[in-house]
């Protein structure tokens, strides 16, 4: 049974090892990792089901098509977590990497990465007219992938500090050009393609309103989560969608014995630092639940209403999602790569690199991109268990959209008229590389309606309460030490009080990561407050 059809649990007892607030996958993570240490846990969830934005759900009436709606995509989630919950969940890997079409001299072509080295290396010399591009596409990503192999398993162990860190990537090029420079250089230095370049830039741009030279280095951040993933940088589709991880996350909890309470709303944490409080509400009233310690799966600025401490600065998402379902497939104005293996990967629009660079300059000013750049994924080319048995037959597709470079205060004047207009926008861009305008190959609900829906960050704060709607709850953080991240990089000023959501450092992603280090604290400090 899905974690959505679940009747609802109430809390079982009056107090608890742990309580944890939020029942998304980080939770889920942590809850399920103490349950199976033995300790008692409590999830305090205020939607009527687990699962947060890394959710499957049928959003077009009448239609059996089940779509990873906010989250998509799964590369940060180690296969230790996997391992040590025993999860029933799948991955599967996308045949291609990423196809990005573009207009040369007058007639429509398009860089396919993926299919295997020679496919590729060929596929860089028909639009690039050479070997230097794919050459330096080699040599940097044997560069990322160095960091990745070194980084990617520091995340679930306690933080290592900067010079740690350092030291064991073992290489001052890479530490460089990610870590001290701003992205640009590097891709400026080594490709001189444009279209090459933006497809470098696209991966420190999700989620993330910056420039290729920002001198805070977040697009460096953003760029460095988006490649270390599983020691590779590969972005594998979750089989049964997005939900499947969630549904077998709540199971391993449950099966563990944790109590899972949905429609339970946490609004209020009170600590002396050694033991807490949590009050919560439902349709029926108010509970307390006390606990040795709480574990808090909501952003920052959740945590600090909860707990009355000063909200850190505001955060701000930057991007449209957008979801569809669509009857066939279109046509592509560049005849010489198959639809099928075009949308497969990673389907970028208007984002080589001076594209991207116009985006965010005007964006910057308070207007829409004129030219807004996205990529789309189809996730049902890879895994068509997603489509009802008679979707698929008739050979429908879904496909998600992920607009770049729209911050959420480009929404404020008029939320859904500017929605709207960016829609329309961005199609335009898609359609500019179609055979076929994209509004025909659309699917119909019951009721008639094209199978569309557009979200905002403005509508991602409201449904999902993520600050701003930032998808990472708060820009993304260096994983190693500083000043104030404790042991895990989830603890807070309150001793027993530790936040175990995407704001944590090494969080954002659907990782589970910060639910994992969550526990770990939690497992340490009650084994230190042990006699021996």
């Amino acid at each position: 049974m899905s974690a959505h059809e679940e009747a609802p649990e109430a809390p079982t007892a009056r107090s608890y090892d742990a309580v944890i607030v939020g029942g998304g996958h980080n939770g889920l993570v942590a809850a399920a990792y103490l349950a199976r240490a033995g300790r008692s846990v409590l999830v305090l969830e205020r939607l009527g089901h687990t699962g947060g934005a890394a959710v499957s759900t049928r959003p077009f009436a009448g239609v059996d098509a089940r779509l990873s709606r906010y989250s998509y995509l799964v590369s940060l989630l180690p296969e230790k977590i996997l391992r040590d919950l025993g999860l029933r969940f799948a991955l599967r890997t996308r045949a291609i990497s990423s196809y990005t079409p573009v207009e040369r001299a007058g007639r429509p072509t398009g860089l396919l990465v993926g299919g295997g080295e020679q496919r590729t290396r060929e596929a860089f010399a028909r639009l690039t007219g050479g070997e230097r591009e794919y050459e330096a596409w080699r040599r940097f990503y044997d560069l990322t992938g160095r960091v990745a192999r070194a980084v990617f398993p520091t995340l679930t162990e306690p933080l290592p500090s900067r010079g740690e860190l350092r030291r064991r990537v073992g290489d001052e090029e890479a530490w460089r050009a990610l870590f001290e420079e701003p992205i640009g250089v590097a891709i400026e230095d080594r490709f001189s393609d444009d279209l090459v370049r933006g497809v470098v830039l696209t991966d420190a741009l999700i989620g993330t309103f910056a420039d290729a030279h920002d001198p805070d280095l977040a697009q460096n951040r953003c760029f460095l989560y988006h490649v270390i993933g599983g020691g590779t940088g590969a972005w594998d589709v979750p089989v049964g969608g997005m939900g499947a991880l969630t549904d077998a996350l709540a199971a391993a909890a449950r099966e563990a014995g944790a109590v899972l309470a949905t429609g339970h709303e946490a609004v209020r944490i009170d600590t002396d630092g050694r033991t807490a409080e949590v009050t919560y509400r439902t349709a029926d009233g108010e509970g307390v639940a006390a606990a040795r310690h709480v574990l808090v799966g909501a952003s920052p600025q959740a945590l600090a209403a909860l707990t009355g401490d000063e909200p850190p600065a505001p955060a701000e998402g930057a991007q449209l999602k957008v979801n569809m379902l669509l009857k066939r497939l279109p046509r592509l104005r560049d005849g010489g790569v198959d639809p099928r293996e075009a949308f497969s990967g990673t389907f970028h629009i208007a984002e080589g690199y001076d594209q991207l660079a116009a985006a965010h300059r005007q964006a910057s000013a308070g207007e829409l991109p004129a030219a807004p750049p996205s990529e789309i994924y189809c996730h049902s080319l890879t895994d068509p268990t997603i489509l009802g048995p008679e979707l698929a037959a008739q050979g429908c597709q879904t496909l998600t959209l992920f607009g770049l470079h729209t911050p959420a205060r480009l929404f404020e004047r008029d939320n859904d008229r500017v929605r709207e207009e960016l829609l329309k926008l961005t199609l335009a861009q898609l359609d500019a590389h179609l055979a076929e305008p994209l509004a025909d190959c659309l699917a119909t609900d019951a009721e008639g309606r094209p199978c569309i829906e557009a979200r905002t960050p403005l509508d991602l704060e409201r449904d999902l309460r993520l600050p701003g709607g930032n998808i990472f709850h708060r820009a993304l953080t260096w994983p190693y030490a500083q000043d104030g991240t404790g042991r895990w990089g989830v603890e807070t000023r309150h001793a027993n009080v530790l936040l175990c959501g995407a704001g944590a450092v090494r969080g954002g992603g659907v990782s589970g990561v910060p639910g994992h280090n969550a526990a770990m604290a939690v497992l340490e400090a009650q084994l230190q407050s042990q006699p021996l």
